[in-house]
């Protein structure tokens, strides 16, 4: 017969890993992260269904592609047009997403930058004075011996 308690061990393990887990930032991070997507996606979604396949219909000859479909047989019916506007619906949210990532790393490279270059001489560590001091006297050497 198998003991129980190694299973309650890694039962208490478990519980205690997920526990740590769930306190971190990243999972409060990871959750924000998913409902602003998907508020993000809704904007999306009406964007492409209310503005856009309307301006595509207009184009191809008031077509509306959710309705575009076929029948394989009479109780078979393929909905391709729901599938193209998936498509879209995905294109577009990728699309918007990666354009919001790279305005925001670049805001936040510039702002690193700066912050850098901000930063006073005497709020800088004694480690941080002493290392310049040496580069900068390693430097001077370097320059006076050639």
């Amino acid at each position: 017969m198998i003991s129980p308690k190694p299973m309650f061990k890694a039962t208490r393990g478990f519980f205690a890993e997920f526990r740590s887990f769930a306190i971190k930032g990243n999972a409060f991070e990871l959750a924000i992260a998913v409902v602003i997507g998907n508020a993000f996606t809704l904007i999306v979604n009406s964007l492409v269904g209310d503005i856009i396949t309307p301006l595509l219909g207009l184009m191809t000859g008031n077509v509306d592609f959710k309705s575009l479909s076929f029948a394989a047989r009479p109780d078979i019916i393929i909905k391709y047009g729901a599938f193209i506007q998936a498509v879209f619906n995905f294109l577009l949210v990728s699309l918007s997403i990666f354009v919001v990532f790279k305005i925001l790393s670049g805001a936040r490279k510039k702002l690193f930058r700066e912050g850098e270059k901000s930063v006073p001489a005497h709020e800088k560590s004694s480690e941080e004075r002493l290392l310049e001091e040496i580069r900068d006297l390693l430097k001077e050497e370097k320059s006076g011996s050639v």
